[in-house]
């Protein structure tokens, strides 16, 4: 058995890491625009500039034989301001990379919301914690999806939604200003399913032969002991961090148990009326999702008040049974089996996994300058081996497998130094130097994974 002929290879991104072009053609700035540069990240002027380099990474992501290329619309450089006036200019490059994407036979998949708030929204109304922040990027996404909706058949609205949950979901939704309570925080969460519900419901009305799904930063739990608080502990959290999410994206429904959870810590009201109506109104046509890592939790670092979707924050240990990387993430191809196989048997929707990858620091040398890079050949083939199991040992409905930041870009935290592509771009957190794309050893690994649609995936 093997996978599907149509099964599409690809990249993901988003528009601050990789774009640059900050104030170009009328662009507004984002909350990620003010950050400013530290001993160990840049800033986020630059990216690997692919505004202006476009052509050139999509000539290497149709010569590696790949078939979708998941890229974010910036909500700024539509609207400058977040809401107001459109910024016409500001289509011109998707425009563009769409034309080439489609001329190179690869896929788009847009993604309408990676965290880069328009700053004006952020400062006026602290972003998603707003009603009127969620009215204005649901208003974004029509007016993104009347533009490219005969094109594009692929869309996400949030990445990694459930990321509004946990630790993350303030500086994520921008959230600039206030304490940050569990009261703000289910609202933020609300508030983006809110939006996530409307945006599917105007995709399906007005393209009904598009595809839109919900995609989860998905925390594979384990109990770091056989002790039945950790197992309740692992439960618990996933449920509060996962399932929720899955309920509402596949069912309609929150989780009864969140649900219990919010009526006796009297935090109904960041559900307004109207809003579980909604979200019981639309439907999802795949789950997308994020794996990196698992998380072993032990209980005895939790209190009795702990919140459940703090758990990973409070009581994450090391497992003793994986490797881990340079930054700490550790390695588990067969916990991607598990997670891919579980949503596939549990939702009944194709699954795509649109974000995996390994970082790692990598320098060249001036005398040879393809990057060996071993570990990531063996990181990608172990993760595509534990896919083609899912598919072909249990059964599992996935559609792709997008790596993350194929190409290098800076990290989420605005770091070069973690490198997670398998093409080598020529800068630094300091210095752009010529941003020169150089193929690492796992480029041309890869790209006979491609050829071979994963039925060769030996590391010579």
């Amino acid at each position: 058995m093997s996978l599907n002929k149509d099964f599409l290879w690809g990249n993901s991104v988003s528009s601050m890491q990789s774009e640059g072009a900050w104030a170009a053609d009328g662009k507004g700035k984002s909350v990620y625009d003010i950050k400013p540069a530290t001993k160990t990240t840049s800033d986020w002027n630059d990216g690997i500039d692919e505004y202006h380099r476009y052509a050139e990474d999509v000539a290497l992501m149709q010569d590696m034989g790949m078939g979708c290329y998941r890229f974010q619309i910036s909500w700024s450089r539509i609207f400058p301001n977040g809401d107001g006036q459109i910024n016409l200019a500001g289509f011109d490059y998707y425009d563009h990379l769409i034309d080439a994407l489609q001329a190179a036979n690869i896929e788009p998949m847009i993604c309408l919301y990676h965290f880069d708030m328009p700053l004006k929204l952020a400062q006026q109304h602290n972003g998603f914690v707003s009603r009127q922040v969620t009215d204005a990027f649901v208003n974004f996404a029509k007016v993104v999806i009347d533009r490219y909706g005969k094109q594009v058949k692929y869309w996400l609205s949030f990445n990694e939604q459930n990321g509004y949950l946990f630790e993350t979901g303030f500086e994520n939704s921008g959230y600039l200003a206030g304490d940050q309570t569990l009261e703000k925080l289910y609202t933020i969460a609300n508030n983006t399913m809110v939006a996530h519900a409307q945006i599917a419901n105007y995709l399906h009305a007005n393209f009904p032969k598009d595809q839109i799904g919900g995609m989860l930063a998905y925390q594979e739990f384990y109990p770091a002991t056989n002790h039945p608080e950790d197992v309740f502990a692992a439960r618990k959290a996933s449920e509060f961090i996962n399932q929720n999410f899955v309920d509402a994206f596949v069912r309609g429904k929150y989780s009864n148990e969140v649900l219990c959870y919010l009526k006796n810590h009297d935090l109904l009201s960041t559900i307004q009326p109207g809003d579980l109506a909604l979200i019981a109104s639309h439907h999802n046509d795949f789950i997308a999702l994020s794996y990196y890592y698992t998380v072993a939790l032990d209980h005895t670092k939790l209190t009795d008040t702990t919140p459940p979707n703090f758990y990973m924050r409070d009581a994450s240990v090391p497992n003793p049974y994986l490797e881990s990387s340079e930054w700490g993430w550790q390695i588990d191809p067969l916990g991607f089996r598990n997670v891919l196989t579980k949503l596939s048997n549990e939702t009944q929707l194709p699954i795509f996994p649109i974000e995996n990858g390994i970082g790692v620091q990598e320098q060249i040398d001036a005398n040879n300058p393809m990057i060996q890079d071993d570990y990531r050949i063996k990181y990608h083939q172990s993760h595509i081996q534990a896919l083609c199991d899912a598919v072909n040992l249990d059964g599992a409905n996935i559609i792709g497998y997008l790596g993350w930041g194929l190409i290098d870009i800076p990290s989420s935290k605005g770091d070069m130094r973690k490198r997670y592509g398998v093409v080598y771009v020529n800068r630094d957190n300091h210095d752009l130097k010529d941003l020169k794309r150089i193929p690492k050893a796992s480029y041309y690994w890869l790209k006979q994974v491609v050829a071979s649609n994963a039925e060769n995936l030996t590391d010579k």
